[in-house]
């Protein structure tokens, strides 16, 4: 019933669901964690599909849909084959030899893609197919090329790797999904800490501090007695004279704005703008860190510490407002170190929003592992059509024993994938699988899948309907290990209200 809920959603014209909280809040989404994330599972195999859903999502971002349907479909003929008396074992061993097929034939039929830091378009083409089906997808050109241009700010193309903690994806409700844009620098969700402070500050050096502008107060449980109004001046002329300091320390190095991880008083919020020293407070510690990264700057504990060569760089730090709701936000442009990226999302409401910033994951997911692995196999249920044919023919003609029942019923659970998108699609899936399934034989062509879109033409080359290889390989892996990890369990045992209840699979 989960990989049926899921089934849905499969492809470019799959359904979204709305997923309502206990607490009433909405989710609009057809990503396969998300949803499997906000159901209420309570089966204990069920419970085992969300994981799953999980898995493929942190180790490769994309994908969380069509590996649980397949999982599903895994599983619905597994139980068809324990009918007929067949052992759960001999199955899973079948299981795991028809997926070693698949994934040989897989590599043997993927293509090289070719790409660089100024060949961007295939890059886009792959993107583009992720977003797809999403919510986004009448702007999915322009998503995908925001993704595509974050990754390769990033990427370290000699490792093969991509640090996603330099990508910041930021959302903000109101306006369009057209005002969505990349900016090559860091966002930051505050704003200056005085409204008289300039709101640019060109050529920025940045004194990044973990210490409050406030005066040292003593380690110590500490009381003190104020009697006399001399006692009171004296005591306010030593804060004065400590914020004094605080400040001319800080100006002394050249720094021309201060971020600030904690807050400060009226008192040094004025002295600071009287002193022209433009200041930002409670910035939170990931930002902060973001911020030196991006900046080449060190984040100071002490003022005492604070040196010239510890301040960041920036060409421009600007505040962007919004509308009419006085909100402000700052940005830190045309920094030290370039490669430190964030994707701002705007949207009509927090759906959208959090939508878009999960397709994005996916796309900036998808745009990574094609640095990591730049072989691709073709979506639109072809690739799955093409492992299908060869398990069903190696079942044939070159297993024996009783391991080739499981590869025919793995063979068909592939075929799955084909009338999920044929249905989503609303086209007949028998005929539309029996139509393909012929062309596959007899034209030898792996590249032929559904026309969702119906572009007039099958071959998913033409189409750029592109998939990476390890999300296929990874989703192919993890679906039969969770098949083969549930048919070796024969009962459930639970312990009630110290009763214990068992009851057979099955």
């Amino acid at each position: 019933s989960v990989a049926n809920c899921l089934r849905t959603s499969l492809g470019p014209k799959g359904l979204d669901k709305l997923m309502v909280s206990p607490d009433g809040d909405l989710t609009v989404t057809n990503d396969g964690r998300t949803i499997l994330e906000k159901m209420d599972v309570d089966h204990e195999i069920a419970k085992l599909m969300v994981q799953l859903s999980k898995s493929q999502d942190d180790e490769i971002g994309d994908g969380t849909t069509g590996v649980v349907v397949l999982a599903g479909a895994l599983l619905e003929q597994a139980d068809v084959l324990l009918d007929k008396g067949i052992h759960a074992t001999r199955i899973a061993e079948g299981y795991e030899q028809a997926a070693a097929i698949a994934i040989r034939h897989l590599e043997s039929i993927a293509d090289k893609f070719e790409f660089s830091r100024d060949n961007k378009e295939p890059l886009i083409e792959t993107a583009m197919t992720t977003l797809g089906s999403k919510i986004i997808n009448r702007l999915h050109r322009k998503f995908a090329e925001i993704a595509v241009d974050a990754v390769l700010s990033v990427a370290d193309f000699e490792r093969k790797d991509v640090d996603f903690e330099l990508i910041k994806v930021e959302g903000k409700v109101g306006g369009k999904l057209e005002d969505s844009m990349l900016i090559r620098g860091v966002l930051v969700d505050k704003d200056m800490s005085h409204p008289q402070m300039p709101k640019r500050v060109s050529d920025a050096r940045i004194a990044i501090l973990t210490c409050p502008f406030e005066p040292p107060k003593p380690k110590t449980k500490h009381s003190l007695l104020v009697q006399t109004v001399e006692d009171y001046e004296k005591l306010r002329e030593y804060e004065h004279n400590k914020f004094e300091e605080m400040v001319d320390q800080v100006k002394a190095t050249g720094a021309n704005l201060v971020i600030c991880q904690w807050g400060f008083d009226d008192e040094a919020n004025h002295l600071l703008l009287h002193k022209q020293l433009p200041a930002v407070r409670w910035v939170g510690g990931p930002e902060i860190e973001l911020i030196a990264i991006a900046t080449g700057g060190r984040i100071v504990p002490r003022f005492e510490e604070l040196t010239a060569e510890k301040l960041g760089r920036a060409g421009l730090v600007r505040e962007l407002s919004f509308g009419t709701t006085r909100e402000r936000m700052l940005v830190i442009e045309e920094c030290a170190n370039s490669r430190a990226v964030t994707i701002f999302i705007r949207g009509g409401n927090s759906m959208i929003v959090e939508e878009a910033k999960r397709s994005v994951h996916d796309a900036l997911c998808v745009v990574r592992n094609l640095v990591r692995d730049s072989r691709i196999v073709y979506g639109g249920g072809a690739a799955e059509l093409a492992c299908s044919q060869k398990v069903m023919q190696v079942a044939d003609t070159e297993t024996p024993g009783l391991e080739q029942y499981a590869m025919r019923a793995f063979a068909e659970a592939c075929e799955s994938i084909v009338l999920a998108l044929a249905d989503n699609s609303g086209f007949g899936p028998i005929e539309t699988l029996g139509e393909l399934k012929a062309r596959h034989a007899t034209e030898d062509n792996p590249r032929l899948g559904v026309d969702c879109l119906q572009r007039g033409t099958c071959d998913m080359r033409e189409q750029k309907v592109i998939e990476t290889l390890s999300s296929k390989r990874a989703q192919l892996m993890l679906a039969v290990q969770l098949c083969k990890m549930i048919l070796k369990i024969d009962d459930i045992r639970a312990m009630e209200d110290k009763q214990e209840y068992s009851y057979p699979m099955g």
